[in-house]
Parts: structure tokens; C-alpha cells; sequence
């Protein structure tokens, strides 16, 4: 579930350049140079939370001085009212990052939150819950990192890391047999080759030239059900296409290895998390008040 620290950074400068350009123009002349502020992330809904230490890296970034204290650890449930976080510091540094953390935090914990639903509807069955490439772009890492946090699991993660004949490839080759086999001959012997099929006779030929993972595409329950006791163990199968929370049950119960959700990271609904401030005394204003007393 670790998330690659670099990818964090070269993710959250980007997005710290996006929103704050050459600075921050109404909190420079609004907010006091010696401000400090106390600030708490709280969750305004239920759900699961991922992305603390992509909010931590902004301020990190922002100003190392900010200190970023975790009330929960990442994959734990927050309900309403529950505080997830609490960032301390220049009052300026906290608001010139805010959104951009927010957006991170409420974004990622969305996904997660969507992926536990899912996770926790096929609990008692044997197929998994993964996720695809439709994701946002630039954002790929992390998203498939909420997933994971979500206790999902990663499909590849580009065109470089696994071979998937869709349909439009199989068109191009001229059928199943004919792009599995073209494949086999380029791709190096330690990948797997999966292949998308929308008929009982495309499966037969994956079978026939032994592709290692068969896609079920837009396959009604029933055609999953009579497509997994035709491969019969001979292929790891995968259900795709049109997977909502109402039918993942009724798709699971087919037998499938693995269902592959498209909606875990295009349509999440970001957690609906705020950021509350108030300020806190400085240290020389600490001092001044101890002396008068």
C-alpha cells in the first residue's frame, strides 16, 4: 500500500504550481507576517481515508515549519464530525496550501471510500476487486494508490507492464487467435497475456492458443456464468463492463477471479472533508501574557 515518496513530490509541486503561480495574492495582503494558526482537517461525511501523506507534502513543501498531525491512520473509517488531521503553523503557509491539500485528501479518500463498498459487497466470495487505466491524467499513482488503500486491487498500471488484446487490437490482427499469437511471438515469455472477448467463440479460441487471462467484456450474468464453466479453470477470468454496486453481487457469484471497476476512479465522489482555522498565539505574544500574570 506504499505510496513512492517522488511521485508524491513531482505530483503535489505540480499542483502547488497550478494554484499558487507566483504567490498567493489575497492571503499576502490579508493575513499578518508572524499569523500562526492551528488548522483541522474533519470529515463532514462517512468513508474511508487516503491521502494524508500527499495533504502532508504540501505543507512540507510550503513551509517545513508547518507541523501535519494524523488523528487516523490511512484506510481507517471517519464519520461525521471526526477529525482527521491537524496542521499547525504560519497562518499564510496553512491557507496558501489548503485547497490544494483538501483536493488531494477529498479526491483519494473518495476513491478509497468507493473501492471499500465495493471490497466489502463481495466479501464473502472468491472474486476480487480491481481497478483500470481510467483515471485522471497525471494522476494515475495516486489513484491506484486510494484503490489499494480501499483494499482493492491494481489492474496494470500503463500500456507498459502487461499485455490486454482489446477489441480494437483483435480487429486490426484479424481475430483472437491471430493477436494472441502475434504477441506470443514479440512479448517477452514472463508476461502474461489477457484478452478481451464478447463471445462464447472468442473464448474457444483464447482457450485454443492459451491465453493466460480472459476478459469477460459486457457479458449479461447468465453469459458470465456459462463462459466461466467453459473455461473450466483453464484461464484466469475477468468480468468487465458495466459493474455497478447493485450487480458486483450477482457478478461474483458467476465465478469470476477478478472484477475490474472502471467507476472506482472516473466517477468517486470526493469525501466531503473541510479545513477549519483558528488562530494561536505566537511565542512572543506567549511571553507578554505570562509576564502580565
Amino acid at each position: 500500500m506504499e505510496l513512492d515518496k517522488e511521485e508524491i513530490l513531482e505530483v503535489v509541486k505540480r499542483a502547488l504550481r497550478e494554484d499558487v503561480g507566483h504567490g498567493d495574492v489575497t492571503t499576502r495582503h490579508v493575513v499578518p507576517a508572524g499569523a500562526r494558526a492551528r488548522g483541522t482537517f474533519r470529515a463532514k461525511s462517512s468513508g474511508v481515508i487516503a491521502g494524508l501523506p500527499v495533504a502532508r507534502q504540501v505543507f512540507e513543501i510550503l513551509d517545513p515549519e508547518v507541523t501535519f498531525q494524523e488523528s487516523l491512520r490511512e484506510g481507517e473509517s471517519v464519520g461525521p464530525g471526526q477529525i482527521v488531521a491537524v496542521v499547525e503553523g504560519r497562518a499564510s503557509s496553512i491557507l496558501t496550501g489548503e485547497r490544494v491539500a483538501l483536493n488531494f485528501l477529498q479526491r483519494l479518500s473518495g476513491i478509497a471510500t468507493k473501492t471499500a463498498k465495493f471490497v466489502e459487497s463481495v466479501r464473502y466470495y472468491h472474486a476480487r476487486i480491481t481497478d483500470t487505466r481510467k483515471t485522471t491524467p497525471g494522476l494515475r499513482a495516486l489513484e491506484k494508490y486510494a484503490v489499494r488503500v480501499g483494499g482493492g486491487y491494481n489492474h496494470r498500471f500503463g500500456l507498459f507492464d502487461a499485455v490486454l488484446i482489446k477489441d480494437n487490437h483483435i480487429a486490426v490482427a484479424g481475430g483472437v487467435k491471430q493477436a494472441i499469437m502475434a504477441v506470443r511471438r514479440g512479448a517477452p515469455h514472463t508476461m502474461k497475456i489477457e484478452v478481451e472477448v464478447e463471445t462464447f467463440e472468442q473464448i474457444d479460441e483464447a482457450l485454443e492458443v492459451k491465453a493466460d487471462i480472459i476478459m469477460l467484456d459486457n457479458m449479461t450474468v447468465e453469459q458470465m456464468k456459462e463462459a466461466v464453466e467453459r473455461i473450466n479453470g483453464r484461464a484466469v477470468v475477468e468480468a468487465s463492463g458495466g459493474v455497478t454496486e447493485e450487480n458486483v453481487v450477482d457478478i461474483a457469484k458467476t465465478g469470476v477471479d477478478y472484477i475490474s471497476v472502471g467507476a472506482l476512479t472516473h466517477s468517486s465522489t470526493a469525501l466531503d472533508i473541510s479545513l477549519d482555522l483558528d488562530l494561536v498565539p505566537s511565542e512572543a505574544e506567549e511571553g507578554q501574557s505570562s509576564a502580565s500574570e
